[in-house]
């Protein structure tokens, strides 16, 4: 490495192809998940569909945890290439399946196949940064990936909303695939000089199918817990045995103590789950709160989100400035805090009859913490990772990401149907407040891992 590569920022030669290509997969990623967290409320009416609500967010999420698996197995073997090529192709075609749907099944398909692309996409990007870039700039990059947030936090749910009510909802999916093919050109150059970790062989690092296998029944089980309200009589019995299901299996797909908290990596890796549960599980009620209780139109119903993802940027962006002017506990502690006051605010404000402008505003500090947190909790797990155990732990982080998120949408669904007369929005809030509260529980043991410090064994055997 010369002095010239040691000096280097992620904007300069010779990481400015691939920040460029990587910051424009996730400009994608980002645009669809803002328009759709928008339009879903009216995809639903329109498709007849509104039972399904929050199957059609936790689909991609629980099909995404076979997408990450496969691609950090995949990575760790033969590097990031493969599986982001890959990753991308399944993406734009779900996109194409949602996006020409006539029914809710349909569009739930599209979705499942959209997870499996978004989720094995996020962990390869996480390994093209492991891969690429020394340690001094895994905050910047991970910092940028937010940044890359704000354009289509600024525009994507208005102009979602406005799509959605001149030409149809449909063009909101359709639209995004226009972006693929430029996205992905531009990483090509960049991920041709990418192969495996140094000194690793395709056979050191074997493909491991019973993973795989204990991804898909995850999978499987959120999928259940989410469905299990279609069944009434025996739904909350379904319910129960489909989440014990799902966290026996992700077990093997997370590093050994991560389920009971162990210290360093593995509360990293249950916070990452633990605050987008909270987190996640609240916001795609957001748009569906505005339009249903206030009568706003699905344009408007979107600044709520853009409020909280221009926050989440924003911070996202002073931590990384910082660096360690903010320590790895200040910045955790303090962002799941924000969302544990914000939940419980937004509880208030649906019970006591607030007016949405209260609302709105309490969201956006909700994402300033998200921002804070999470590019630290990124970080952190690359910094505790050994290098033949990057995908795998990518890949874990992402696993928590999508489960947590999946299960709290899954109870917050059951939730949100079995009490009617409209204290359905103040059930999913006091739900997400309480694993907020989890959150905080956790925090202390996540930041208890010494800097620069790696574990001997990161993954179960």
């Amino acid at each position: 490495m010369t002095d010239d590569d040691l000096s280097a920022g992620i904007l300069r030669r010779p990481y400015l192809l691939a920040t460029v290509g990587s910051c424009a997969l996730v400009f994608m990623v980002a645009f669809e998940a803002m328009a759709v967290t928008t339009i879903m409320p009216r995809v639903g009416r329109e498709l007849d569909g509104l039972e399904l609500y929050a199957l059609a967010f936790a689909a991609p999420l629980a099909t995404s945890v076979v997408g990450m698996v496969v691609a950090g197995n995949w990575a760790d073997r033969r590097g990031p290439a493969g599986p982001l090529y890959a990753s991308v192709v399944l993406f734009a075609a779900g996109l194409l399946i949602a996006g020409t749907a006539l029914s809710m099944p349909v569009f739930v398909a599209g979705r499942f196949v959209q997870g499996l692309g978004g989720g094995a996409m996020t962990v390869a990007l996480y390994v093209v940064i492991a891969r690429a870039y020394p340690a001094r700039l895994h905050a910047k990059m991970f910092a940028a990936f937010a940044a890359v947030w704000v354009v289509p936090s600024m525009v994507g749910p208005f102009a979602a909303g406005v799509v959605a009510e001149l030409v149809g909802w449909h063009w909101v999916f359709l639209g995004v695939v226009v972006l693929v093919v430029p996205a992905l050109a531009m990483t090509v150059p960049a991920l041709r000089q990418m192969r495996g970790p140094a000194g690793s062989t395709s056979s050191a690092v074997p493909w491991n199918f019973g993973r795989i296998g204990w991804a898909v029944l995850a999978g499987v089980a959120v999928l259940a817990v989410n469905l299990s309200g279609q069944v009434p009589a025996a739904g909350w019995l379904i319910a129960v045995a489909a989440l014990l299901a799902a966290l026996f299996a992700v077990r093997p797909l997370v590093p050994r103590g991560t389920l009971t908290a162990g210290r360093g990596l593995p509360s990293v890796i249950l916070l990452r789950g633990v605050v987008s549960a909270a987190f996640f599980g609240a916001e795609v009620y957001m748009p569906y709160l505005l339009t249903e209780r206030y009568g706003f139109s699905p344009a408007f119903a979107g600044l709520a989100i853009t409020g909280s993802a221009l926050a989440w940027a924003t911070s996202s962006g002073i931590q990384g400035r910082w660096g360690a002017r903010i320590s790895n506990e200040v910045a955790i502690k303090v962002g799941t805090w924000l969302v544990l006051a914000v939940l419980l605010l937004e509880l208030a404000a649906v019970l006591f009859a607030w007016p949405p402008l209260p609302a709105i505003i309490c969201w956006t500090f909700g994402g300033a913490g998200m921002g804070l947190m999470f590019p630290r909790l990124s970080t952190m797990t690359i910094g505790l990772s050994e290098p033949d155990a990057q995908g795998f732990n990518s890949s874990a982080l992402s696993i928590s990401d999508s489960i947590g998120s999946a299960l709290a949408l899954a109870m917050a669904g059951m939730i949100f149907n079995l009490l009617a007369a409209g204290y359905g929005f103040g059930g999913v809030f006091a739900l997400t407040a309480l694993i907020a509260a989890v959150g905080l529980l956790v925090s202390p043991r996540a930041t208890a891992a010494v800097a620069g410090s790696r574990p001997a064994v990161l993954a179960p055997k």
